[in-house]
């Protein structure tokens, strides 16, 4: 076998120190392998599990049920690859072996001698094979897709000697990358074959020769990275890096020392691509540029493979294995081989066993499988994370879980749950400190409660406020955790790590401040409490502590001058009664500034707000109470500079003046309040509210403001009345004389008061009588019937009165006897004119036109009114054919007078309201009797027939109207 003969070579190697990459100076195998002692004990406290279940492949079962039989491989396989859902054999007798999941094995027959080689792709289904077909060193390079078919067998792509040139030798390795771009075939001389290009096709690919050496080539791996790739090359005496991205194919050496056949293999993406190297001392890892870590495992290593970010170490143990769960139940000899599976990341074994004589570890769909040389597959399948985990958690092994957990990417849900076990593990040892670290690590996943319940029955209050901290660092915290961490601080008396926890930046606050405030105020920490209402802006309870708690009322009055316009408004409305009672002229400044143009002394207004706010002063009287004084100086002050303040300012003050005028007993300071009092009524402020101020005035008695008020709201009679009871004798004859012209009842009313007095009164009768009898405003005899009552007015009183009111009366009966007489005669005459036109003949001899003067000519038009007219002048200015326009005018005049009067008949409230405030009511009824408010008057136009003649006289009214100024 080739590859025994590579793995029994032996090839002296210097020990001399080497220069290697970036000038660094690398140890001989021997002397590296000295170092790799120091790791030995490490290595040994490696714990050592069972995550894997092994088992023996057997054939499927057989129609008899009879137990399945172990599956057996074809005698005589040499190498075997896996990939694209098949294990991949191949044999010495030529043949290529394709098994399946469902173990149907298959072949055909790929080389004339033996398969010495075979690579399977893992992303494309195109297997590379290398083999003989003639006795002798000829190997033969054969590309096989396995998606096509020829004759039943894949498809054979291509075909090319493996040898560079004619110089034989033998093929030690084999690689290929999966971009089908490159593939290396090392050789047992030292040289290394690329074929670059479509490696599928003869016409797209370059071969050349890219290493050549004196040791021979034990393994070979393509690393990519991004764009570049890179070709790592192990011989058993050194490994070196190649870059094939860049043009020359520039080189590194990166160690003096290589390893047989088949211990090298390249990692996966979870270990950075690092190329992997086993020596019988210790397995390095390599990057491109430089060594990585190394491990110090024992045992002569046969195999190297890299699966699932486990290393797979198939070795020959010479020692004499004692018993264990691993070994039998037998001493083992020193032929064994062992398969161990490191988990390099969290060092510890995850699996070993012993096997004999294995020939290859291949991995597909998911498991592992050992093929030995007896023909048996034996397949290695990992548990699964959770049944890991807890046979972890039997041994407590809780660190090992987490590391565990993490590299196998468990979510943070079962992350928790490791951390919560191992936080309940480390509290039952009594461990708390331990435990709070564990249990810190589950916040966001585990009920906080469940934490602070242990510690608070423990009494740990330290390590529950180190829980707290955290939950409150990862804003997780509610507004009980608050409270509860905060006691915690109150309890230890931890003065600077509760102002450490209170003073972090606004950015940083993970906790509800209003339960802070609330719980540090409760605890006595009022400085503390201040501190976070004011940084946090919680106005309220920082004004609620200063004033109820550390009762420094300067400060919480200038705090407020401080805040925006709307929450200085609602805390001044809050608060205003507090502060007035204790700092009242500083309160009552604020107030005035706050009701006129308010802008914040700290500058916390809105940018751009020029214009200062105000608010409504008469909302803040209320907190004036018991403080007359600076009530008084805020009214005043609002007053003067907002003469539109709200009437209730108004009427505030006006009560307030009143109420100092009524109790001041110094006769110049009582003249002073009063001429205020008197001068805020006359100011105007007081129409819309002239019942509330004239109720003001009455309570206290202040005559000046109700007579003022009396006067402005035009009550004249209430004016006299107030004389009247007060017995003013001149004063009610000079208030009928001021307003009786606008209220004439105001007479009548003075001659009933005087009349009712018993009293000598005669002068303001006579006064009174006077002005009656002037503007006659009551008849004679309802005089007589009203002093008839007073038993001090004699007929002496009434004589004058009664005298001229005869005389006035006797003249004007003349008068009215004259005005009946002639409208008599001047109904006579109108009546007989109409009879006269009704049965006399009308002749017309008008000789001249009324319109142009002329001489009248034919044709003519005559009227009865005797206005003649030429035709064609009376067609030129007459409006109407039937009128004559000359007396038009005229009897437009009347029958506008009568459309009046029809249209006035029925305003019957106008006719009342005028004979109520006439002096003279008859004439009133006279007038609208004419108007025809009392009959109804039917204009008739034409004659009805059979109507008799006075029907006829009776329907002329009419044009007795019309007519009436015709003979003048």
């Amino acid at each position: 076998m080739y590859v025994q003969k590579l793995n029994g070579a032996a090839l002296e190697r210097p020990h001399s120190r080497m220069r290697g990459p970036r000038g660094r100076r690398f140890r001989s195998r021997e002397g590296r392998a000295r170092g790799a002692v120091l790791n030995m004990a490490a290595y040994l406290q490696w714990r050592r599990f069972v995550f894997f279940d092994r088992e023996t492949v057997r054939e499927p079962s057989g129609p008899d049920g009879a137990a399945p039989k172990p599956f057996a491989l074809p005698p005589s396989i040499a190498v075997c690859d896996s990939g694209r859902g098949n294990l991949v054999f191949g044999d010495m007798e030529g043949q290529i072996w394709f098994l399946p999941r469902s173990l149907q094995l298959s072949s055909f027959q790929a080389y004339k001698l033996r398969v010495t080689h075979l690579y399977q792709l893992k992303q494309h289904s195109i297997l590379v094979s290398i083999g003989e077909d003639e006795e002798g060193i000829n190997p033969l390079v054969k590309v096989w897709n396995l998606e096509k078919r020829d004759g039943g067998n894949p498809l054979c792509t291509r075909i090319f000697p493996a040898i560079p040139g004619n110089k034989p030798t033998v093929v030690s390795c084999l690689t290929v990358h999966e971009n089908l771009n490159f593939m290396a075939i090392g050789f047992a001389d030292g040289s290394v074959v690329l074929t670059k290009g479509d490696i599928t096709r003869d016409r797209h690919s370059k071969t050349q020769i890219l290493h050549e050496g004196s040791y021979p080539v034990t393994g070979l791996a393509f690393r990519q990275s991004g764009k570049t790739t890179h070709l790592f090359v192990v011989t058993t005496e050194n490994i070196q890096s190649y870059m094939l991205s860049v043009k020359d194919y520039p080189h590194l050496e990166l160690d003096t020392h290589g390893c047989g056949l088949r211990c090298s293999s390249l990692s996966d993406p979870s270990q950075d691509l690092q190329f992997i190297v086993a020596g019988n001392e210790c397995v390095y890892l390599y990057q491109p540029d430089e060594r990585g870590p190394c491990f110090a495992f024992e045992g002569q290593k046969l195999i190297v493979h890299w699966y699932r970010g486990y290393l797979i170490i198939v070795s020959k143990d010479r020692k004499t294995s004692p018993k264990s769960e691993f070994a039998g139940n037998e001493a083992q000899n020193s032929d064994k081989q062992v398969l161990n599976i490191y988990d390099l990341c969290n060092k510890f074994i995850a699996y070993s066993s012993i096997f004999d004589d294995i020939v290859d570890v291949l991995a597909e769909w998911g498991s592992l499988y050992v093929l030995t040389r007896d023909g048996k597959i034996h397949v290695l399948q990992e548990k699964d994370t959770q049944t890991k985990l807890e046979m972890l958690f039997r041994k407590n092994l809780f660190e090992m879980a987490i590391n565990l957990a993490k590299s196998h990417h468990l979510d943070s849900d079962g992350l928790s749950e490791i951390f919560r076990q191992y936080g309940d593990h480390l509290y039952n040892k009594g461990n708390h400190d331990g435990a709070i670290q564990q249990y810190i690590r589950t916040i966001g996943k585990l009920e906080p409660s469940y934490v602070i319940r242990k510690f608070l029955d423990a009494q740990r209050i330290h390590n529950l406020t180190a829980y707290l901290q955290m939950l409150h660092l990862q804003s997780l915290a509610n507004a009980d955790h608050t409270t509860l961490l905060l006691n915690c601080y109150t309890k230890l008396k931890d003065s600077s790590k509760l102002e450490e926890f209170i003073k972090t930046s606004e950015s940083e606050v993970h906790f509800d401040v209003e339960t802070a405030i609330k719980v540090l105020r409760q605890a006595g920490y009022y400085s503390h409490a201040v501190y976070l209402a004011e940084k946090h802006e919680h106005h309220e309870w920082y004004l609620k502590i200063q004033l109820e708690d550390i009762k420094n009322y300067q400060e919480a009055l200038h705090y407020i001058g401080k805040l925006p316009f709307e929450q200085a408004e609602g805390n001044m409305k809050r608060y205003g009664k507090i502060l007035m009672h204790h700092v009242p002229n500083e309160t009552t400044e604020l107030l005035k500034i706050l009701c006129t143009d308010y802008h914040p002394s700290g500058g916390n207004e809105c940018p751009g707000m020029l214009e200062g706010k105000k608010a409504n002063s008469e909302e803040f009287i209320p907190i004036f109470a018991n403080n007359s004084r600076e009530l008084k100086a805020f009214l005043e002050h609002m007053t003067e500079v907002q003469a539109d303040s709200p009437q209730g300012v108004y009427d505030t003050l006006l009560e307030l003046r009143l109420q100092n005028w009524a109790h001041e007993q110094d006769e110049q300071t009582k003249e002073k309040l009063h001429n205020e009092a008197l001068t805020l009524l006359k100011s105007g402020r007081f129409k819309t509210v002239f019942d509330k101020a004239l109720v003001l005035c009455q309570m206290h008695n202040f005559k000046d403001g109700v007579l003022y008020l009396y006067e402005q709201g035009k009550l004249f009679q209430q004016i006299m009345h107030y004389h009247m009871q007060n017995e003013q004798y001149k004063k009610v004859i000079e208030v009928c004389e001021l307003y009786g012209d606008q209220e004439a009842c105001l007479w009548e009313q003075a001659l009933s008061y005087f009349a009712r007095k018993e009293e000598n009164c005669k002068e303001y009768i006579a006064a009174v009588l006077k002005h009656i009898e002037n503007k006659n405003l009551m008849p004679p005899l309802l005089v007589v019937q009203t002093l008839a009552h007073n038993s001090t007015a004699t007929l002496s009183v009434i004589k004058d009165y009664l005298v001229n009111k005869l005389q006035k009366q006797s003249h004007q009966i003349e008068q009215d006897e004259q005005r009946i007489q002639k409208y008599r005669e001047e109904t006579t005459r109108i009546r007989l004119e109409i009879e006269e036109l009704k049965a006399s003949p009308k002749i017309f001899q008008k000789t001249k036109c009324s319109i142009c003067t002329s001489a009248l000519e034919l044709p003519s038009v005559h009227f009865l009114c005797g206005h003649s007219f030429h035709q064609h002048c009376f067609e030129s200015y007459s409006e109407s054919d039937s009128e004559c326009s000359t007396c038009m005018p005229e009897n437009r005049k009347v029958m506008d007078m009568i459309r009046a009067q029809e249209q006035k008949r029925d305003l019957h409230d106008q006719f009342q309201h005028q004979l109520k405030c006439s002096n003279d009511g008859f004439s009133v009824v006279a007038d609208y009797f004419g108007r025809g408010v009392f009959n109804k008057l039917t204009l008739i136009t034409d004659l009805p027939s059979g109507k008799t003649a006075t029907t006829i006289e009776a329907g002329l009214q009419r044009e007795l109207l019309i007519h009436s100024k015709r003979s003048t």
